[in-house]
C-alpha cells in the first residue's frame, strides 16, 4: 500500500497526470485495469500464502510471487501518467 501511494504521488506530479486530472486533457488510457485488479488478488492470495505457509521454501515462493504482483501493479499506476 505505501508504495502504491508513493506511485501515485509520483503520477500526479508529472504535468501530463496533472493536467488530465485538472483540466481533462492529455489522458492517456495506460495499462487496462484488470491487470491491476488481477495483480492485486495474486499479490493477497500470495500474502496469505506466504503467512500460513509451513515450509520456509513455500513463504519465499510466496512471497517472490507477492513482491512480482505488487511490481505489475505499480506499473499500471505508472502507466496512467
Amino acid at each position: 500500500m505505501p508504495a502504491a501511494v508513493v506511485t501515485g504521488i509520483l503520477t500526479l506530479a508529472s504535468g501530463r497526470a496533472s493536467r488530465c486530472v485538472t483540466y481533462g486533457e492529455q489522458c492517456t488510457p495506460g495499462l487496462p485495469s484488470w491487470v491491476f485488479e488481477w495483480s492485486a488478488g495474486v499479490g493477497a492470495v500470495a500474502l496469505l500464502a506466504a503467512l500460513v505457509a509451513p515450509a520456509v521454501r513455500m513463504r519465499q515462493a510466496a512471497f517472490t510471487v507477492q513482491v512480482l504482483a505488487e511490481g505489475t501493479a505499480l506499473l499500471v499506476v505508472l502507466s496512467r501518467a
